[in-house]
């Protein structure tokens, strides 16, 4: 089922949602300036099978407005999303599972609105205090690469900057399908009916994140997700993370990076529920 949600004014957010409608809803938050359809389809099920699993499109994303050039937002707004979406959907109270930049907001609504997080799980995701201070930082590959992030493609272009970005993101310890990830930016360019990035989210204030020592106060029950061949937040990131958090968790799934691969579903979609539906989890 599919919805439009309006946000803000003249802000209208794309939402799906599968699974029983009566069961424990489930939000996913995806990471910056990426469609709610990057998360994978095989995820997607198996969480299905025992939640009602909502998905959507940030603010200039996929088929939601696109309006950062006329009205640029802080991150803090994407935040404020989330819960406008639960709020439209009627959800009180969601396990909210977010990823990357989707896993800073996540910490936001465990700061802000803790009532409405049964559980929260955080992947790829640097805390709010921007990491570890002896951590490896981003892979300067990747960082090379987010340079000509703004330059003016063509959609072959587009879609093959696309597709090289997930090669980086993967890391090296997983094979590569970059087939996969070709069709899954194809289906994500004809969900939005356009192919350019504007990477609204990178150029966004980021003021009102600093915020980490709030987060041992949290009584949630978070479980961490460490990707150990994340290029972006690894090993180091999710430890200090965990070690923020008041109720935290900390899960390795080996071979993990900053992609998320159909293959690697099944194990991910396992920690998760094992989270979820645990006796503390509320689902």
């Amino acid at each position: 089922m599919e919805h439009e949600i309006t946000v803000a004014p003249g802000v209208r957010l794309w939402a799906e949602e599968r699974g029983d409608p009566r069961a424990p809803a489930l939000l996913l938050v995806m990471g910056a300036n990426a469609s709610g359809l990057t998360w994978p389809e095989a995820l997607l099920d198996a969480l299905a099978r025992r939640h009602r699993v909502v998905r959507y499109d940030h603010r200039d994303t996929g088929r939601s407005t696109w309006s950062f050039d006329e009205d640029p937002y802080p991150l803090t707004a994407l935040a404020a999303d989330a819960v406008r979406v639960l709020d439209a959907l009627g959800i009180d109270r969601a396990h909210v599972v977010g990823m990357s930049l989707g896993g800073t907001l996540t910490q936001l609504l465990l700061l802000d609105h803790p009532e409405r997080v049964a559980t929260a799980t955080l992947i790829g995701t640097t805390p709010l205090d921007g990491g570890p201070a002896d951590g490896p930082g981003i892979a300067p590959e990747l960082l090379a690469l987010w340079e000509t992030m703004l330059e003016p493609r063509d959609r072959d272009a587009e879609l093959a900057w696309r597709v090289r970005h997930w090669r980086v993101l993967n890391g090296g310890e997983s094979p590569f399908d970059a087939e996969e990830f070709r069709r899954r930016e194809e289906r994500i360019m004809a969900h939005a009916g356009r192919h350019e990035n504007p990477a609204a989210h990178a150029r966004a204030d980021q003021g009102g994140l600093d915020r980490a020592g709030e987060l041992a106060a949290v009584t949630t029950p978070v479980l961490v997700v460490d990707s150990p061949a994340d290029p972006v937040a690894g090993t180091a990131s999710a430890r200090h993370l965990a070690t923020l958090l008041g109720n935290a968790r900390l899960v390795t799934v080996p071979g993990l990076g900053h992609a998320l691969p159909e293959a690697i579903a099944p194990q991910l979609a396992e920690v998760i529920l094992d989270h979820t539906t645990s006796p503390g989890g509320g689902g």
